[in-house]
């Protein structure tokens, strides 16, 4: 069943004693539903990200009201929570998963209503398509590319195979995407398979993958079905090493699979928690203890939420107060080089383009750790 909480966070200006006015966010989150393994702590970023706006003047002196709603994975329920925004006049709004926000470009366009998002298809990166909404992030396709680049370099065979779910999002990064990028860098597809989502075993896709023997696999995934692979990878001793897109990255995936996460590559385009000499990760943890004092480390995904709220929302005080539809677009495609404290690299949105992160690294989890093993490798 769909849950709407509606948080009105943060405190009175202590300058003005009062908020001048309202402005209302609606934010579509998966916490109950496939993906809620990330959704959860993504949406306590976005969570966040509203309470430090409003401790801190809100939105040039309007406080913001966030409409939150844990639509479950359920595209219908995605649909219909949006159309429940649009009647409360939100300004803005934050998504969630590829399926329910390329089904919603429709909507969003006719209601010019700025929209960003948690998924990184590159289809919600073209404004010629889908004008209204913006992305924090790089894309699956260039992802997807830099970890095909990465087999070219250092590949011996130079095969690989797509693990992926059978959904918007899993199909994103793939189709035709990877199989195109694969073809132009000489890099062998031998073998794609499908794992759901919230799948505790993956034997027998592992074992149909075993016969095309690929040297690379990618995996378009989130934790559980990504520890799902490793474990049983792990039983049947296959060699194949795997690369994950960013969603199967992070704390997480070491504490469930623990010694079968060692070797284990991936793709971010966002800070960890343990990277102390970024200046974002610095103000986040000074954060926690002032939000949650029991709270001593948080998953990436945290750090992708509230980036992404707070690019939103520094958008929204560059607007004036100003909060057409309109203008807003025209606001945040002026962003160039907004600087989010180093959680990712600086984010830039045009009229030719709404992916506002075009760098990010491949990391490798070493000894429990994850290390990355590039600098940064912008899209092309």
């Amino acid at each position: 069943m769909k849950k709407m909480i509606v948080f009105a966070l943060g405190l009175l200006l202590v300058s003005q004693g009062v908020f001048a006015a309202t402005v209302k966010i609606g934010v579509l989150m998966d916490e109950s539903g496939g993906t809620g393994d990330v959704g959860k702590p993504y949406g306590e970023g976005i969570k966040d990200a509203v309470n430090w706006f409003n401790d801190n003047g809100g939105i040039n002196g309007d406080k913001i009201e966030m409409i939150y709603v844990d639509y479950a994975y359920k595209i219908p329920q995605a649909i219909s929570a949006y159309k429940q925004f649009k009647r409360q006049k939100v300004v803005a709004v934050h998504g969630w998963g590829t399926g329910d926000t390329e089904a919603m470009v429709k909507f969003v366009t006719e209601d010019k209503i700025p929209f960003f998002s948690a998924s990184y298809s590159q289809h919600l990166t073209e404004p010629d398509k889908a004008p209204y909404n913006f992305i924090v992030g790089p894309t699956y396709g260039d992802q997807t590319s830099a970890a095909l680049k990465y087999i070219k370099e250092h590949g011996k065979d130079k095969t690989v195979a797509f693990l992926y779910n059978d959904s918007g999002f899993g199909r994103a990064p793939f189709f035709p995407h990877g199989e195109e990028k694969a073809r132009e860098l000489a890099v062998k597809l031998v073998d794609t398979q499908v794992i759901g989502l919230k799948d505790l075993d993956a034997t027998s896709q592992l074992l149909n993958m075993k016969k095309a023997d690929p040297e690379y696999a990618l995996i378009q995934q989130t934790y559980m079905a990504t520890s799902t692979i490793l474990k049983d990878s792990a039983k049947l001793g296959l060699k194949t090493q795997y690369i994950g897109l960013n969603w199967t990255l992070g704390e997480k995936l070491v504490e469930l699979v623990g010694d079968a996460a060692e070797g284990f590559m991936g793709t971010s385009g966002f800070a960890f928690w343990d990277n102390e000499e970024v200046k974002g990760i610095q103000f986040l943890k000074e954060l926690n203890q002032k939000y949650h004092p029991g709270i001593t480390s948080r998953p990436v995904n945290y750090i992708q939420g509230f980036s992404s709220m707070y690019v939103l929302l520094s958008g929204l005080r560059l607007a004036d107060k100003d909060y057409s539809g309109e203008n807003l677009k025209k606001v945040y495609e002026s962003m160039k080089d907004f600087d989010t404290m180093g959680l990712t690299a600086p984010v830039t949105f045009t009229p030719e383009s709404h992916a506002g992160v075009s760098a990010m690294k491949i990391y490798r989890i070493e000894k429990g750790k994850i290390k990355p093993i590039t600098d940064y490798i912008y899209a092309e």
